[in-house]
């Protein structure tokens, strides 16, 4: 094991890479519960996405650990089960097995792309303003859906939405929030995870003591793990030219999201080759290619990188130790389902809202007094959560910087694969 990992040469040892799997596990383990909370308002059910999310966690972070031996989890990103749930199944109506056949064919792709080393050609046609603001603007999105699924936003005809009204739910989830903030703020570890935990918790009185609609129900604490989601995608009909949009976004928020997560990890904590690229980071994206292609079959949103991986590597972690040792926590929780289904949308709720906070930080690296580039990254930012749809985010962003630019007289940035990811945005606008 010492010598597979080469703990001595990157300066670590065994108890330093299972303290930090495990640090990093508890800092992940949150999307146990999360993404199938997420995914199950698509209409799926949710014992069988929680089994997928394990599933997909286990088998990609193992793959991080022995394949591209990076002290890095994967697991099915938050956002892009947003973008599952929120745009394409109850959004564009997409069936939602036709959209995890979406989801394989993404991860087809994805894998296609990370293996003749195409992404060179892709990383330089995005530029760096609009990966920063479509990654605020995702987690703006976020925020949204956990004050809505917690009834703090709702809609309102005359404003479009406004504040709910302060119900014990919604005392229940400020209450989450505030635990779960102190919490991340003070670097405790698996501070989401306890800030889950805590609300649930607070949210047990709730229809027993006060009158309203209950909102735990005990159902026992173990269970066979639920396969009936395994194979249940749609790959015909996922090939349609209405589906055509959400395949395209998949990919492009799924390897621009590693990208950026495996490009700020090696940056923070020195895990660079020769010459200066990211450790492994062509194997690195071919296990997210195949942990994207691995979810669509099993039932789940697409795996990617988690950023969440950085508390491990605060913690010494240098090796895909790290990441095996995360990987191995996970396997416990398919049998959990009963226990984990217990805890509410409320409970919930403030972890996504906090995840949208680690998500925006990015915009602070965009100039916002050079006008041509900041005003298609706030574009791309803010239609995200007003349209409540990434495509659209996506597309007005690129649309928007391909003009400005040309129109500005400045073609030397607008290069051809940017307008060949151009004319991919038009189409998806024909096709809506």
């Amino acid at each position: 094991m010492t010598s597979f990992f080469e703990l001595k040469k990157n300066g670590t040892n065994l108890q330093t890479e299972i303290i930090a799997g495990l640090s990093s596990f508890l800092a992940t383990s949150y999307i146990i519960v999360v993404n199938p909370s997420i995914l199950s308002q698509a209409g799926m059910p949710f014992s069988a996405v929680l089994t997928a999310t394990v599933l997909v966690c286990f088998f990609s972070s193992l793959m991080m650990g022995l394949y591209a031996k990076n002290p890095i989890l994967v697991a099915p990103g938050m956002g892009l089960n947003a973008f599952f749930t929120f745009t394409a199944v109850l959004g564009m109506k997409v069936p939602w097995p036709v959209a995890l056949g979406a989801v394989f064919w993404s991860g087809v792709v994805f894998l296609l792309l990370s293996a003749f080393n195409v992404r060179t050609y892709i990383i330089k046609a995005i530029p760096r303003p609009l990966r920063y603001s479509i990654a605020a603007g995702i987690g703006l999105f976020i925020s949204l859906i956990g004050f809505s699924n917690a009834k703090f936003i709702v809609s309102n005809p005359a404003t479009i939405v406004g504040p709910g009204a302060l119900t014990p739910a919604v005392l229940t989830f400020l209450a989450g929030l505030l635990v779960t903030a102190v919490l991340v703020t003070r670097q405790v570890k698996g501070g989401i995870l306890m800030g889950i935990l805590f609300t649930t918790l607070a949210a047990y009185p709730i229809g027993r003591w006060w009158g309203t609609e209950e909102l735990i129900h005990w159902q026992g604490l173990f269970a066979a793990p639920d396969f009936s989601l395994f194979f249940s995608l749609d790959l015909v009909n996922s090939l349609q030219w209405a589906v055509v949009p959400v395949i395209f976004a998949f990919v492009f928020t799924d390897m621009f999201d590693s990208l950026s997560t495996l490009v700020g990890l090696a940056e923070a904590a020195n895990l660079l080759d020769e010459r200066g690229e990211p450790r492994n980071v062509k194997r690195s994206l071919m296990v997210d290619a195949i942990a994207t292609t691995m979810a669509g079959l099993v039932g789940s949103s697409p795996g990617t990188a988690y950023i969440e991986s950085a508390v491990g590597i605060e913690a010494g972690g240098r090796t895909g130790l790290t990441a095996v040792v995360g990987a191995l926590l996970f396997l416990p929780f398919l049998f959990l389902a009963p226990l984990l289904s217990v805890i509410p949308a409320i409970a919930t709720a403030p972890a996504v809202v906090l995840v949208g906070v680690f998500m925006v930080r990015p915009v602070t690296k965009i100039n916002w007094q050079q006008l041509d580039e900041a005003i298609p990254a706030f574009l791309a930012m803010v239609l995200i959560p007003f349209s409540y749809s990434i495509t659209q985010g996506i597309i007005w962003g690129f649309l928007s910087w391909t003009a400005l630019k040309l129109i500005s007289g400045k073609k030397e940035d607008v290069t051809w694969p940017l307008l060949i990811v151009d004319v991919f945005c038009i189409i998806a606008l024909v096709l809506e």
